[in-house]
């Protein structure tokens, strides 16, 4: 089927696929779309995570990667894609529908945003060739490069789906995803008036931590145990917590250029031996806890009547961090995404889907308010089958 045919559609079928920075895996999400725009309805028929192995994991994990590493891992990962687009297809056999369109953010493995000076990039790995070669479906990649040519800081590009599906006429509601990277989008009844932004790092410099104290043998910190039962060393955290990117005002963006383990934390970890790993984390988990109030309590308490904090993100399900969220914004109302219909590790590859469906569609889909772009563009490209 031609990319005419299916934007003729009445419904429209997709897979959404997405690697996050904390790299467990890719996600994967069967969607069945109705519309473009603020029309647009979406319901979630399936989703999988299709772990990595521990050794891949670590590739993608690596600090610095030589360009024939990022040239050769740009296809592995592709393949990998591929193979979960395939698992899915199975499933929407299953399901009887008919896929139309693959939607993949990729794995991100460099964004550097424009601050000013004409340094500013964006780099996004998992060759679509390869998915649109092997499941014979065209795959809408590569979406931040558009915003970023407008001006924009090509993120956080999920508020658009945030708006299509939390928005309501009579309400506005924060929407929170905690990932390797936490992002707060305040979803109000006017699209124009959407905020959106980075508030800093997410499970990166909790699974970070815990990957460096424990030389890789642990890579999260489940449930958030360690941090339970862990003390808050004052002088790590108000480390933590001085890092110039808090101090920024929206639009702003970031990545693991700023927090990754291996430049945020291994010096401050290496320096206080004396501390048990549960303080450390505690210590950390405090750190991303804090930096998403003060981000709420800074940008967007003052401009918006929000009445609810809708949580997702794998940070979802760290009950010490959510505890201390809670805790932090008592006036507010913090709920997962999953009590709204959307599991909370779903968000992202859901978002990218509804994304892929606008680029198919012809539809602007960043947030000018949100990046700092100078005006609606259509994002990401299109790989024909």
């Amino acid at each position: 089927m031609n990319l005419d045919a299916i934007r003729r559609k009445t419904t429209r079928f997709a897979i959404g696929l997405m690697s996050g920075s904390s790299c467990d895996g890719v996600d994967a999400a069967l969607v069945r779309i109705k519309g473009t725009g603020k029309g647009l309805h979406m319901k979630l028929i399936r989703f999988e995570t299709f772990p990595y192995s521990a050794n891949f994991q670590a590739r993608l994990l690596a600090p610095k990667m030589d360009a024939q590493e990022v040239c050769t891992l740009n296809f592995e990962l592709g393949e990998r894609f591929a193979e979960a687009s395939q698992e899915m297809l199975k499933v929407a056999t299953e399901e009887l529908c008919e896929v139309d369109f693959i939607a993949s953010h990729g794995h991100t493995v460099a964004h550097v945003p424009p601050r000013g000076n004409d340094k500013m990039g964006t780099l996004q790995i998992g060759e679509p060739a390869i998915i649109a070669e092997r499941t014979g479906l065209p795959v809408v990649s590569d979406f931040r490069p558009r915003d970023m040519a407008a001006g924009g800081q090509g993120a956080p590009l999920v508020p658009y789906a945030d708006w299509v599906l939390f928005a309501r006429d009579d309400r506005t509601v924060a929407c929170l995803n905690i990932g390797g990277i936490a992002n707060i989008t305040v979803v109000t009844p006017s699209f124009d008036e959407i905020l959106a932004f980075d508030t800093g790092p997410g499970n990166m410099a909790i699974d970070g931590a815990m990957r460096l104290l424990t030389r890789g043998a642990q890579q999260m910190d489940k449930d958030g145990s360690a941090a339970a039962r862990g003390d808050v060393i004052d002088e790590f955290l108000e480390f933590l917590l001085d890092h110039p990117y808090f101090g920024r005002v929206p639009p702003k963006s970031t990545g693991r250029e700023e927090f990754g383990a291996e430049v945020y934390l291994r010096d401050a970890l290496a320096a206080r031996k004396d501390h048990t790993l549960d303080d450390h984390i505690a210590t950390v988990t405090t750190a991303v806890a804090y930096s998403i109030i003060r981000a709420f309590n800074r940008f967007v308490q003052p401009q918006y009547d929000v009445s609810r904090l809708i949580v997702s993100g794998g940070g979802a399900m760290n009950q010490t961090l959510m505890r201390y969220l809670k805790q932090g914004l008592p006036n507010i109302k913090v709920r997962s995404s999953d009590e709204y219909g959307i599991p909370h590790h779903a968000r992202e590859a859901i978002a990218f889907a509804i994304l892929g469906n606008e680029t198919i569609c012809g539809t602007p889909a960043n947030v000018p308010k949100a990046t700092g772009a100078r005006h609606p563009v259509i994002l990401g490209k299109i790989t024909p089958n």
